[in-house]
């Protein structure tokens, strides 16, 4: 740690981590009850498709891995979460793949409940939930990509300050 970082610096890191897990997770849990609840309902009608109406659960669980991978990476950089552009990196690399896996978490939860429904109604319906199923998974893959970049990279806190103009700009 240098004379220019303060003490509280591996705190940005630390909850980057957690943030990861826990987002992810709940993501992964909506998911997983939400599809669940619609493969229970399913069984019901149609108990032959119960183990074809399980691919929601299966890329719903997939999110929580997503965040468990940022969150080693992040707690094994150690001695470097004591610098602070570094800990605000791993915080951002947290909150990406904690975020964008709690929306495909919902995304998943929601479209595997119609979708195991409607599959149950109508065959021709489990492609195109599939596809679906496969779009809302992107888009936690699409954290785990962000994060995996700024977990990686080193961006000193001069870079930052002068770039962070030219990042709100491009939104």
């Amino acid at each position: 740690m240098s004379e220019t970082d303060p003490i509280y610096a591996p705190f940005f890191g630390v909850i980057g981590a957690v943030s990861a897990v826990v987002f992810c997770c709940l993501g992964a849990a909506y998911g997983t009850a939400k599809s669940g609840a619609g493969i229970c309902s399913m069984g019901v009608m149609r108990p032959e498709l119960i183990i074809k109406s399980i691919i929601p659960v299966v890329m719903a669980g997939i999110i929580a891995i997503y965040g468990l991978v940022v969150a080693v990476l992040i707690v094994q950089r150690g001695q470097d979460l004591k610098k602070l552009d570094v800990s605000l990196n791993q915080l951002g690399a947290g909150l990406s793949v904690g975020l964008s896996g709690l929306g495909a978490g919902f995304a998943i939860g929601i479209v595997g409940d119609a979708g195991v429904r409607g599959t149950a109604q109508q065959s021709r319906l489990f492609v195109g939930m599939v596809l679906i199923l496969i779009f809302a998974e992107v888009l936690g893959l699409y954290g785990l990509i962000v994060a995996l970049i700024l977990s990686t990279k080193t961006i000193s806190s001069f870079d930052l300050l002068i770039n962070i103009p030219l990042i709100l700009c491009r939104l």
